[in-house]
């Protein structure tokens, strides 16, 4: 069915902003990870048109540069852990041991509860490890975080309270019984009718000789805090608000993910600001920071630009359709093959692809297209959508939306860097589907 926020996106506010990181759905609940040199990013999944916390699966989404992200889909729906209830897909974090992937995800029965699930790649297919819960029932088990240290794997998570226990090396049992953290002001913040600053979503980590507890705080709207430690269980020391919610536009929660990559640290968390977005239809972006001296975080803010990009990409390498900067009008589906492809494409909708290095010059541009209906032009502009047209390539009819056919046409004036923006134009309906691309 065609998402209905996608038609609010106005390319007049948002042609030039690359957060938030994704635009086919609603994402939440960012969980950073990187794996072989690719910084991935698993999120939750807000329905359309939800009316609570309505979360069917988990989606992945992949990067090298900071701007263009792979979409790769849903890796784990609510659905495959056969005890648990459909729609309760929350917060979750994955972590790589031994050459496998443990996924620890908020599922609900008869109350929350922590599950876990294991694959043999990143991108899934994720399996319910236990065909029961890890850690559960109890409403307050929710937003699990992972952290492997000195090959003793930590598990926390709870919203009101917080809640730990150490791993066993399968990563898929432990040995005694949950702990739960002493949430004292000192440690948590100065709340309100004594109560500590914490709330839930806590990010586990490790950096130096330093722990790291952050989490959403302050209660409805929702702040990120954090707190440090010397030791991975406490006692933890409040060090402050890392980012307000004057800006959420609507998302009253908030999650933070931070990693480093390339040299570079980075901090996710989610807000309301993509059209039609609001408290239970959220989207995920990020920022780059840099720690202070003494390993304390800055204030960070949200933006619209987001990370700088780290590298630029190369328009000579077959890309996928599904690997984009920013988009308005389209989605991401699997096709009958079962790898993902650009869909539901309609006149005026459009792609962009961040900061492509054409060095000297292209001469011909090559797309995988499909179509079963009249089709319509794939052109192709840079730095805007309505920039310099370099080509135009004519996708007719191939009988069918799953039948693939490459088109190809000449180009001109694509030299050094640019933005990409393949601007999708024809009649009335869905035009074509788009699996890759290539210059040449």
């Amino acid at each position: 069915m065609k998402i209905s926020f996608i038609f609010l996106i106005s390319s007049l506010i948002y042609i030039y902003c690359d957060n938030p990181m994704a635009q086919t759905v609603f994402t939440s609940d960012p969980a950073p990870m990187v794996y072989n040199d690719v910084l991935y990013v698993f999120t939750g999944h807000d329905a359309d048109g939800a009316t609570y916390f309505d979360m069917p699966d988990w989606q992945l989404y992949s990067t090298t540069d900071m701007q263009n992200w792979e979409n790769h889909g849903t890796v784990l729906s609510a659905t495959d852990f056969s005890w648990a209830d459909p729609g309760t897909a929350w917060a979750a974090q994955c972590v790589e041991r031994n050459g496998k992937f443990y996924f620890y995800v908020t599922v609900t029965r008869n109350g929350r509860n922590i599950a876990v699930a294991v694959a043999d790649n990143i991108e899934g297919p994720y399996r319910d490890a236990l065909g029961k819960p890890l850690a559960g029932p109890n409403w307050d088990y929710i937003d699990p975080t992972v952290f492997i240290d000195d090959n003793q794997a930590y598990l926390f998570w709870g919203n009101p309270s917080l809640y730990y226990v150490k791993l066993n090396e399968d990563m898929i049992s432990y040995d005694g019984e949950v702990t739960k953290t002493d949430m004292t002001q000192d440690a948590f913040g100065p709340g309100a009718e004594g109560r500590s600053l914490y709330t839930e979503g806590p990010w586990f980590y490790k950096r130096g000789e330093l722990y790291y507890m952050v989490y959403a705080a302050s209660g409805i709207p929702e702040t990120i805090a954090y707190s440090t430690s010397s030791n991975p269980t406490g006692p933890w020391k409040y060090r402050g608000i890392i980012m307000g919610n004057q800006e959420q536009g609507g998302a009253f929660t908030n999650h933070p993910g931070i990693i480093d990559y390339k040299g570079k640290s980075y901090f996710f968390y989610h807000n309301a600001r993509l059209p039609g977005g609001g408290g239970f239809a959220r989207s995920v972006s990020v920022e780059e920071f840099e720690y202070n001296p003494d390993g304390t975080f800055p204030t960070i803010k949200m933006s619209n630009e987001g990370p700088k990009q780290l590298k630029f990409l190369d328009p000579f390498k077959k890309t996928k359709a599904t690997v984009m900067c920013f988009e308005s009008g389209v989605e991401v589906e699997k096709g009958d093959n079962g790898s993902l492809h650009v869909g539901y494409i309609e006149n005026g909708d459009y792609i962009k692809i961040k900061g492509a290095d054409f060095k000297d010059g292209a001469k011909k541009f090559i797309a995988s297209v499909a179509s079963d209906s009249n089709g319509g032009k794939i052109e192709v502009r840079l730095d805007k959508k309505e920039g310099t047209l370099a080509g135009s390539c004519n996708v007719s009819g191939t009988g069918g939306w799953q039948n693939w056919e490459t088109v190809e046409c000449e180009v001109s004036g694509a030299q050094n860097v640019h933005d990409i923006y393949f601007v999708f134009t024809g009649g009335s309906g869905y035009l074509l589907n788009f699996e890759w691309w290539q210059f040449e």
